[in-house]
């Protein structure tokens, strides 16, 4: 069997990749993420992913190593993880009532050859009281995620619906990954 790597350190990637049934093993990029803020949103999230998986598949030139990023984008402006609770505030607040898109990239690399593809998903918020906000802050749930919410917990209370994958709104649109993954001939 060839050996599968996730270059991440997030837990819900962990959780959702088990759900492809393959074996793998977890490596940490450990990179310093830096987005490029002079790329159009999706490029800048492509690139991170792919930077993620490069920085242990320079390591691991045997392996099919996957790196992956997601950020919420807002009116073409990206949200990433909130420096601390007031930070978190201002973004909910941002997000109250309105329709926005998560975005998941995700690269493969595997020797030389290498993919790279990002699928996205629409998220309408509930309109939300401050009390609401505030109350959700309490759980400590959005201080490390992208767009300071997590739709699989405390979060999905926030969400009035969804257009797309939900697993591209956790981190990691399975379905997709394990159709690529066939496709850039890895065999399990």
């Amino acid at each position: 069997m060839e050996r599968l790597i996730l270059a991440s350190s997030s837990p819900r990637r962990k959780e959702l990749f088990k759900l492809l049934g393959i074996p793998f093993a977890v490596i940490e990029s450990n990179l310093e993420e830096r987005l490029d803020e002079e790329a159009e949103p999706e490029k800048a999230i492509q690139k991170l992913a792919f930077q993620k998986a490069f920085h242990v598949a320079e390591r691991y030139k045997d392996a099919y190593v996957i790196g992956a990023d997601t950020a919420v984008i807002l009116e073409n402006r990206i949200l990433g993880k909130p420096k601390d609770r007031r930070d978190a505030y201002y973004m909910l607040k941002s997000l109250s009532g309105k329709t926005h898109t998560v975005l998941t990239a995700v690269s493969i690399i595997h020797g030389e050859k290498h993919t790279t593809f990002s699928e996205s998903t629409k998220v309408t918020f509930w309109p939300l009281s401050d009390d609401e906000i505030l109350e959700y802050i309490e759980t400590n749930e959005p201080m490390d995620k992208a767009g300071a919410y997590g739709i699989q917990h405390f979060g999905s209370l926030l969400v009035k619906k969804i257009d797309g994958d939900y697993f591209t709104v956790v981190g990691l649109p399975v379905s997709r990954l394990y159709r690529e993954l066939k496709n850039f001939g890895f065999h399990w």
